[in-house]
């Protein structure tokens, strides 16, 4: 059984996010719970909720069709961030000029399986 989250346009960079994503990818659910607690990266507490929410889901599913479920049997079996829209902003630069800002969002998708 499979059930899976997603989260659009939260407002971290991709390339930061891919770490936190990198370091729960395979592991069990109540393990990568406890990894994202005390990790010490700001896109750690939203994988979490991510996964956590990934987790309801697969709870909200079994129930729908009368299966038993355990959470201590799902993993992380896949876990992905793409680049979102980035917002674009504009930073005032010497003799007039403007400087380029990008603000990037990132696309973070959360799929858990059973073992």
């Amino acid at each position: 059984m499979e059930s899976k989250a997603v989260l659009r346009n939260v407002r971290l960079s991709p390339r930061k996010t891919r770490l936190v994503a990198d370091l729960v990818r395979g592991m069990d659910v109540p393990e990568a719970i406890e990894a994202l607690t005390f990790t010490r990266k700001g896109s750690a507490s939203i994988v979490k909720k991510l996964i956590e929410s990934a987790v309801a889901n697969a709870e909200h599913e079994a129930k729908r069709a009368n299966a038993d479920l355990d959470v201590d049997d799902l993993y992380v079996q896949t876990i992905y961030v793409d680049a979102g829209p980035a917002l674009r902003r504009f930073r005032p630069r010497a003799q007039g000029r403007a400087t380029k800002i990008l603000k990037k969002t990132a696309n973070i998708f959360v799929v858990l399986g059973t073992r």
